[in-house]
């Protein structure tokens, strides 16, 4: 009766045994197609926005020459400077012509949030900023630019390349969608 019972142990135990193997193939397996999915979700998600016809983006221009007009304000391609603008927000214009320079960061792939304070009184542009600067915090401020542009006739404007997303009023959530669903979709995106 103990060999009997000794065997069922040992039984018992290659069962538990086949059962902790199973268990952990099945969830590393889990894993691995929720990983698979998740890529292939990052190559396929819609991008968000406006679609812009894609302008001519050849070849680079000469620092601080007019790159003239673009057929979308603000800009989602066309014409730029062979050098970008560093990513951040910037409270001022500190270019002659800025758009000469974000384009070349909506070639690489970069998310633009264009803002417009002169439709604003002090505090409505003072609270704009700080959202912008909270929403572009929570998203780790990659390849993201605020730019001040007041030729926009709504408060605040995104672009990717070729696609732009229009705001009467700030949404923080659909601003994080665009970036997310836009970003690096651009013909150069492993560029920094």
């Amino acid at each position: 009766m103990s060999s009997k019972t000794q065997r069922q142990q040992q039984h018992e135990k290659k069962r538990r045994q086949k059962l902790r193997s199973n268990l952990i193939w099945i969830g590393v397996g889990a894993i691995v197609l929720a990983l698979i999915g998740f890529i292939l979700w990052q190559g396929v998600r819609p991008p968000m926005g406006e679609a812009i016809p894609i302008m001519t983006s050849a070849p680079h221009l000469a620092p601080d020459t007019n790159p003239g007009e673009y057929n979308s304000d603000p800009p989602t391609s066309g014409l730029h400077y062979a050098t970008e603008a560093q990513a951040g927000f910037y409270d001022e214009n500190i270019y002659t012509y800025p758009a000469g320079y974000l384009v070349h960061n909506l070639e690489h792939g970069y998310v633009i949030i264009w803002y417009n304070c002169d439709l604003l009184d002090e505090t409505g542009c003072a609270e704009l900023k700080s959202q912008i600067r909270t929403v572009m915090d929570d998203l780790g401020g990659v390849k993201l630019v605020a730019y001040p542009w007041n030729s926009i006739d709504v408060p605040v404007a995104m672009t990717s390349w070729g696609r732009i997303q229009k705001f009467g009023i700030f949404d923080t959530e659909q601003a994080k969608a665009f970036y997310r669903a836009n970003l690096n979709r651009a013909p150069e995106p492993d560029a920094p």
